[in-house]
């Protein structure tokens, strides 16, 4: 019964994905999908809750299911922060797929399936498990992007994403493999532990890590695996837009911070000297300088918040570099982050739904000319959003970051959260540039002016997330106690 209690987040939503599936295929009527998946996922997260209250100490039993899956609060932390973005990411499509006459059942089963996924990604205590999760989260994000079938741009951005991602994984399994060939583990924890007796002078070894680094710096879009990011982002529907930049990359820094500190969490791996801070670090400088660079650029603000998704996997990475020095600490700080990143970025996205209308969607910064004025009340919350995703006080952004430099300048690395500073400064740009246009700008004569869209379910989504930014940059202990807690990583963690 308490196995069964464990599992309960991820069998509610497994569960729910197929009575989901069967339902759009027995019912003629789609207009309920959309709050069913938000419902099924919404339940998930109160199950998970449920856990977490109940306390997962007392969970007797569920070491059986070790090494396959592990039930800490780092998984049902995780199990909250995905199903919330999934259950918003599903309510933005319930407005959005009428909207432009591309409501077909299966957008919600995928976007399930995909959550389950990333729900065993972040449980994950063994190679093969943590590659199912991959795989099935992964099979439904390609599908997801390339859901606007007569869109060259989505094929491309889908196709882009499909064999990008399919070389990725390739890594991520070769060199967990190689692993497996040095250690005879494929748990992490017999990894970590045959990795520790091999040293890191073994070049089955060293290959090993190098290869998996590589896979983990794909999945969460870090420069340089990052270009399939962009045109995936732009190319599909933005609710998908917003599910794979917030569930995904959660999914993909649970299984970062996992693997890193379950297999590689050893004194040696985790020097300066030889270990993977250093090749993080450098990942997170480029990461965040790239992207902060070429997001000021952008036309297109679909297009710019994807390359603002793929900065603040570089601030997060200074989190993580953070994590071989103090892994609680540290690590809660990155949980945190990527609590506030979530909610801001998903409300941005968002907010840039419910400017534009079939026909008349926002797209370019010239198409939110006027908003603020116009629709003070969209402009309002999409404003919030932005400010949060800047790192503007008193949002759930400054928070984020306030506590991933601290934990950074407690390891020593005055020099990165340096170059993250600059960053954040740079970043501002573009996220201000928007605000700029909805206040302090009017359409040209004769140019196409974007007509918001009229979708309770967008709206809700928008209202919970504008409010949820506001609480927890106002009042930020309580989950960043929480996030501390979740923290532990598992067995050897």
């Amino acid at each position: 019964m308490l196995i069964a209690l464990a599992l309960s987040p991820l069998l509610v939503v497994g569960v729910g994905a197929l009575l989901l599936m069967l339902a759009e295929a027995l019912s003629p009527h789609r207009g309920g999908l959309a709050l069913g998946a938000a419902a099924i996922l919404m339940a998930g997260a109160a199950f998970a809750a449920s856990v977490w209250m109940f306390g997962v100490e007392h969970l007797e039993g569920a070491e059986t299911l070790l090494p396959w899956l592990i039930t800490d609060r780092f998984t049902l932390f995780f199990d909250m922060l995905l199903c919330f973005g999934g259950a918003v990411a599903a309510l933005l499509a319930g407005g959005y797929m009428p909207e432009h006459h591309i409501e077909r059942g299966e957008f919600y089963s995928l976007l399930l399936f995909s959550t389950v996924g990333a729900m065993i990604l972040a449980a994950a205590g063994d190679a093969l498990t943590l590659f199912l999760g991959l795989e099935t989260m992964s099979i439904g994000a390609y599908a997801m992007t390339a859901f606007r079938r007569a869109s060259p741009r989505s094929s491309e951005g889908a196709l882009k994403y499909f064999l990008l991602g399919s070389f990725a994984a390739a890594i991520l399994i070769y060199g967990f493999a190689l692993l497996y060939g040095a250690t005879g583990h494929t748990d992490l924890a017999g990894i970590g532990a045959g990795a520790r007796s091999a040293g890191v002078e073994t070049p089955l070894v060293v290959m090993g890590c190098v290869l998996v680094l590589v896979g983990l710096a794909f999945k969460v879009s870090a420069v340089p695996f990052h270009s399939w990011a962009p045109d995936a982002y732009e190319g599909a529907p933005t609710p998908a837009t917003a599910f794979m930049a917030v569930a995904v990359k959660a999914g993909a820094f649970a299984m970062m911070l996992r693997v890193l500190v379950l297999s590689f969490g050893g004194v040696a791996w985790t020097s300066w000297a030889s270990g993977w801070p250093p090749v993080v670090a450098t990942i997170a400088v480029l990461t965040m300088t790239v992207a902060n660079l070429v997001a000021g650029r952008q036309e297109s603000v679909k297009r710019m918040l994807a390359y603002s998704s793929i900065a603040h996997a570089g601030y997060a990475l200074v989190g993580v570099t953070a994590v071989m020095h103090a892994p609680h600490e540290a690590g809660g700080a990155v949980l945190f982050y990527l609590a506030a990143y979530s909610v801001s970025t998903v409300g941005a996205f968002g907010a840039l739904i419910l400017c534009g209308s079939r026909g008349r969607e926002a797209v370019s910064y010239e198409d939110l000319a006027g908003i603020g004025r116009r629709h003070p009340a969209i402009a309002l919350a999409f404003s919030v959003c932005l400010l949060s995703l800047a790192g503007i006080p008193p949002t759930a952004g400054f928070f984020g970051k306030w506590v991933v430099f601290r934990s950074a300048i407690n390891s020593g690395l005055y020099w990165l959260v340096v170059i993250a500073f600059m960053n954040s400064v740079v970043g501002a740009y573009y996220y201000l540039r928007v605000l700029v246009y909805m206040y302090m700008r009017e359409p040209a004569a004769g140019a196409a002016v974007a007509v918001p869209m009229r979708s309770a379910y967008v709206t809700t989504a928008l209202v919970v997330t504008a409010i949820l930014v506001l609480a927890l940059g106002l009042a930020p202990m309580h989950s960043l106690a929480a996030a501390v807690n979740a923290a532990t990583f598992g067995a050897g963690g």
